[in-house]
């Protein structure tokens, strides 16, 4: 069923235009990816979906039936309400009952001899049972017991911003609602806590729209991934891996067509320096379609954002822990922790939320002091420290002005020089973006600018708090690709998998109580270890083994009906396929016309069906054909 439609959107912000004809269909049975550089309008955009905010242009169509649950990146709270109240908020039926019967329940326990109250009870109980809302409250309470929220009662005022976190989102999944739209519900998560998500919007019967920049998550729960670039949408069916194939196909050909582009180009240019007058209708048109193509070629292409720059020298002495402890308010956070940092070093620091990763970080470079033990540093250890707040940055600044604090020349690795201006630009930083003050940028923007300037510093050791935290995952291939080449060791605190699975060859996993063990190997290699630690259920042997009789197989074959549909079943399918873009191009053509967009909807799914349907035949035809060969 389709859910919602928005026909060729256009939004603006000051003088910049984030999207512009821009069509999307959503419906029911798709759990949408949605990825882009920051600062292409990927929040705007849920809004827009959201009906927080209104395009300048273009039209939202939305079904009667459609319930919208939102979850922005910082949602609002309200400080006196309990973690339930907040969890219940809404205005539907059930949450309004559900609010009620919590707050009796939690008076009764106050004045459980109120008659009045234990009526009350009995009253919102009966209206529980006629509107079923029970079982929400069963699945509410057991999301919040399985996030580590076990005081139902407590107040939000009371806990850290992660548990807030984990409330918005536990509402999020909880209210009714069959469009769940998600702004990086993986922000500030722990790793334990992502994994659980993963497995309850798989199986979530709703649409599903999400921001996120955390590749496995979109691996493991998306089935169509949404591309915003330059203003423009590109969708591609399936999960993260399937993206990357089909952008790199949609890119290959994109290239071969620029490239032709610009021979014609250089051919028509030849022509136009010649001074032909145009007096003729054919000549005419001639210049008109140069200057077509002229501003086709003229818009901006992504560059690859090359920054191996050059590091200062490091010295056999680096970094060197011993015995060192901390604690807050009586809670240990590091405990007799002792370790040399080798120059090659890339370590992962990983725990749940509110064990003190970061700790860690800030008392090597003398934010916090230990309690007990010793840090020492190498006198050539320069260290670059990328934090979670910002901490180096001036919003008012202007952004050309905070790079060039760092030298108006930066030098790279083979000894050349780029100017700052020219090192934004490959950041994604165009000259007019250049001088607008800090304060002018989006969230994602100021972070990617932050990073860049940690980055260009004069460092020969990285260290990183949390580094995927509202970055998009282009900027994170960069800083990937940056830790490869970078000459000095790289510690990182992170929940992202795929970001640990990528840079990291060794862990400091947080086991509570201020242990941290270390361990070799990435992410993936830590999971696997922990899944060959559990208990193995020893099954019973059977006292006597029978040994079966050899019976002789009949010999393979197709039936009639068999072989038939394998000479045509390649056919079949292909026919299919056209079907299906035949489809997709109706669904664009009546994206204003309701009824007909879901007419036509209707048909593509159930094509689909009948493809996936054909494709299972096409391979059990193919491996009966193998055995049969084999024989």
């Amino acid at each position: 069923m389709i859910l919602l439609s928005l026909s060729q959107i256009k939004k603006v912000y000051g003088e910049k235009v984030i999207f512009d004809d821009l069509s999307l269909t959503v419906d029911s049975s798709q759990k949408i990816g949605m990825i882009g550089i920051n600062g292409t309008g990927k929040s705007s955009l849920l809004k827009i979906m959201a009906g927080l905010e209104t395009p300048d242009q273009g039209e939202v169509i939305t079904s009667n039936e459609l319930v919208i649950e939102y979850l922005p990146q910082n949602p609002n709270f309200d400080e006196n309400s309990t973690v339930l109240e907040q969890v219940f908020k809404g205005t539907s039926p059930f949450m309004k009952v559900l609010r009620e019967y919590e707050q009796v329940m939690a008076d009764l326990e106050e004045r459980a001899e109120d008659e009045a109250l234990q009526s009350k009870l009995l009253t919102l109980s009966e209206q529980m049972d006629r509107q079923g809302a029970w079982q929400l409250e069963s699945e509410a309470k057991a999301i919040l017991t399985k996030l580590g929220l076990l005081n139902f009662n407590q107040k939000v005022g009371e806990l850290s911003g992660g548990q807030r976190k984990k409330i918005a989102l536990a509402g999020a999944l909880i209210r009714p609602c069959n469009l769940l739209i998600l702004d990086e519900p993986t922000n500030h998560l722990d790793n334990e806590t992502i994994a659980y998500l993963e497995e309850l919007l798989k199986v979530k019967k709703c649409g599903l729209v999400m921001v996120t920049h955390d590749r496995y998550f979109l691996e493991r729960v998306a089935n169509q991934i949404v591309e915003l670039d330059q203003g423009k949408i590109y969708e591609y069916p399936g999960n993260y891996e399937a993206y990357l194939e089909q952008k790199a196909l949609r890119e290959n050909i994109e290239e071969r067509m620029r490239e032709k582009k610009q021979s014609l180009y250089k051919q028509e240019l030849e022509w136009m320096r010649k001074g032909v007058e145009a007096r003729r209708t054919k000549q005419k048109a001639r210049k008109e379609r140069f200057y077509e193509l002229e501003d086709s070629l003229g818009g901006v292409q992504k560059q690859n954002l090359d920054l191996n720059l050059g590091t200062s020298r490091l010295g056999k002495k680096i970094i060197g822990l011993d015995q060192v402890s901390k604690s807050f308010e009586g809670q240990c956070v590091v405990n007799d922790f002792t370790y040399t940092v080798l120059r090659d070093d890339r370590i992962g620091i990983i725990g749940n939320n509110g064990m003190g990763k970061s700790t860690l970080l800030n008392m090597i470079v003398g934010r916090v002091q230990p309690d007990s033990g010793t840090i020492e540093m190498g006198e050539t250890v320069k260290i670059g420290y990328y934090t979670q707040e910002n901490l180096e940055m001036d919003l008012k600044m202007r952004v050309i002005d905070y790079v060039k604090e760092q030298g108006e020349f930066i030098k790279t690795a083979d000894g050349s020089l780029i100017s700052a201006s020219k090192m934004l630009e490959r950041f994604l930083f165009p000259p007019i973006l250049q001088y607008t003050p800090i304060e002018k940028l989006s969230g994602g923007e100021r972070r990617r600018l932050y990073l860049l300037g940690v980055l260009m510093q004069d460092i020969n050791v990285l260290f990183l708090d949390e580094p995927t935290n509202d970055l998009d995952i282009y900027t994170l291939q960069v800083l990937e690709n940056f830790i490869d080449e970078f000459n000095g060791p790289v510690i990182t605190v992170s929940h992202d998998r795929y970001f640990l699975d990528r840079v990291v060859d060794k862990l400091f996993v947080y086991k509570g109580n201020g242990v941290i063990q270390n361990i070799p190997g990435n992410y993936s290699d830590y999971a696997l270890r922990l899944e060959n630690e559990k208990p193995v259920v020893e099954t019973v042997k059977r006292e006597k083994e029978i040994t079966p009789k050899k019976v002789q197989q009949p010999k393979l074959k197709f039936s009639y009906k068999e072989q038939k549909e394998y000479e045509q079943i390649d056919t079949v399918i292909e026919n299919l396929e056209n079907e299906i873009a035949t489809l997709e191009q109706e669904m664009v053509k009546y994206a204003t016309d309701f009824v007909k967009l879901q007419e036509v909807t209707k048909e593509k799914e159930q094509k689909e069906e009948e493809l996936m349907f054909q494709m299972e035949r096409w391979e059990y035809l193919n491996e009966l054909a193998e055995r049969i060969a084999k024989q």
